[in-house]
């Protein structure tokens, strides 16, 4: 007699039953963790959302001064690019809101930069000289930290006075365009260039086919024709303060202390410095527009799509 048969265990059936119940009540518990979770994520990216959208509201919201006299600062930090928090749409936005508050005494660019696009350089020099005309008696000075060189000094050019500290370094007013060339590589490779173009010069600069004299030619003649711009918008902006010297132009840079004997800057000294003794307000608001936090997270989720169906982020780029 099995054991089956005496007693001492359940029959099959039962075992079977009690399996299948058990099972069925685990599956039972993952779905339920599983729309616990989904619910969770759900809940949190909505709050997000909120938070996001409520901060974005924020900054389309005028910066509340009361009635006080106040020294208005904008940050010009990082690269300057369309991409980055330092583009011109920013600046200029900040710069206007500054201008325009009938509380201002005067304005400050704090600059921290290395560079970046001669083309979001020139837009804020430009919208610089508009907002100098139009408010005459508001004056705007650059207080240059760190760093203040290339599109940066474009933009501190445009002011009426500019202030670094000792060890600033201030300059490089020239123009570049960098890449690789990789012809050697591929031909120790034994790999082969394939490109078809349309237009003679389109494949031109391509850094896996050897370089072409013409396009070397005419690149330099682009980067001349921007560098005379550079220069000219510095020599309108600093006017009879730059000393004669050959290096003056050449891209190289100083430090702030040698830009002021260079007449690239006015004198020592930081934003509290200048509000205070320059301007004579030493009640400091920044009027630069907050980072778009929705605008960050819908760009963030693109991407995640992007990458979900098998679509790099440089992949879309390259089929624009």
């Amino acid at each position: 007699m099995n054991e089956e048969q005496n007693g001492t265990t359940p029959p099959k059936w039962e075992r079977d039953l009690i399996n299948r119940l058990s099972f069925a009540s685990l599956a039972e518990q993952r779905r339920s963790r599983r729309w616990g979770i989904f619910f969770k994520f759900l809940f949190f990216a909505y709050l997000f959302l909120i938070t996001a959208v409520t901060f974005r509201e924020s900054d389309l919201v005028d910066v509340k001064m009361g009635d006080k006299e106040h020294t208005a600062i904008v940050k010009v930090s990082g690269l300057i690019s369309d991409g980055t928090e330092a583009n011109a749409d920013a600046i200029i936005k900040g710069l206007q809101k500054a201008f325009d508050d009938p509380n201002t005494k005067g304005v400050v660019l704090r600059i921290n930069s290395p560079g970046g696009s001669p083309v979001q350089s020139a837009l804020v020099y430009d919208e610089i000289i508009r907002l100098r005309a139009l408010h005459p008696d508001t004056p705007l000075y650059a207080v240059i930290l760190d760093v203040g060189a290339s599109g940066s000094y474009f933009i501190a050019a445009a002011a009426d006075k500019i202030y670094v500290n000792e060890s600033s370094v201030v300059g490089s007013i020239g123009v570049l365009m960098n890449g690789f060339g990789f012809t050697g590589a591929m031909e120790k490779m034994g790999v082969e260039r394939r490109l078809f173009t349309a237009g003679e010069h389109k494949g031109g600069l391509d850094p896996f086919s050897p370089l072409n004299n013409g396009d070397v030619t005419h690149v330099k003649k682009l980067l001349e024709n921007i560098h005379k711009h550079f220069i000219n918008a510095v020599k309108t902006g600093r006017g009879d303060r730059l000393k004669e010297s050959p290096d003056l132009f050449s891209g190289r840079f100083w430090t702030g202390q040698e830009s002021i004997e260079l007449g690239l800057a006015d004198g020592i000294g930081d934003v509290n410095y200048v509000a205070r003794e320059i301007i004579k307000a030493e009640d400091v608001i920044d009027f630069t527009p907050k980072d778009d936090l929705f605008a960050r997270f819908a760009d963030r989720v693109g991407a995640s799509i992007s990458q979900s169906i098998g679509l790099s982020r440089s992949q879309a780029m390259q089929i624009q």
